[in-house]
């Protein structure tokens, strides 16, 4: 099996993105309603400035219990130190950065600027496909 191949293929370029002045509670209801975990946060010219997760938006329970007020902006939760991966970068290599952290999903930039993401399920589908196509041939 050539797991080589680039990641391009298999990234989702399709996404729920945030800006920085969304408000928390929108952040959350767009998690529900679409059944996402965490969504890439961007700026004005769709450079990524950080992540929202499911766990970033729990705090916003502490806020509201310390401040007495539920809510906030995207800003103030989500993680700004994000490991991302190059369009450019194999699969293989993707794979061993999944093995090696906690992450779920790595954002895709090409020239600095947000293009896809990579999950470890785009992963899997990726071996899946990979190894029927080995077998077929």
């Amino acid at each position: 099996m050539n797991i080589h191949y680039a990641i391009h293929e298999f990234m989702a370029t399709n996404l729920i993105t945030f800006s920085p002045d969304t408000p928390i509670e929108t952040a959350i209801d767009t998690f529900l309603s679409h059944k996402i975990s965490g969504a890439p946060v961007v700026d004005d010219e769709g450079k990524l400035v950080g992540i929202l997760s499911e766990k970033d938006c729990m705090k916003t329970l502490f806020e509201a219990s310390y401040y007495n007020n539920l809510g906030g902006y995207v800003k103030e939760y989500m993680s700004t130190e994000v490991t991302t991966i190059d369009v450019n970068e194999t699969l293989s290599n993707v794979a061993d950065n999944f093995m090696n952290s906690r992450f779920r999903r790595f954002p895709i930039l090409e020239g600095g600027k947000l293009v896809g993401q990579i999950s470890r399920r785009d992963v899997l589908r990726a071996i899946h496909q990979l190894s029927k196509e080995e077998q077929s041939s």
